[in-house]
């Protein structure tokens, strides 16, 4: 993946390889989520950070 801040339902959908629909779900609810932790959210678009931090192995360790 990319060092892009934020992610769009391409970028998600070709990284857990599902349709864009279903990318575009998965950006709705996480940022819902965020919403309601008080963030500022964009529409159609996820944080990186975020996405790696609530999909189990995505991000490497050391």
């Amino acid at each position: 993946m990319s060092d892009k801040i934020y992610l769009t339902a391409e970028d998600i959908a070709r990284e857990l390889d599902v349709s864009k629909p279903f990318a575009y779900k998965i950006i709705r609810e996480l940022n819902i989520e965020l919403k309601e932790k008080s963030y500022i959210t964009i529409s159609g678009k996820l944080s990186r950070k975020y996405f790696e931090e609530r999909f189990y192995g995505l991000t490497k360790e050391a």
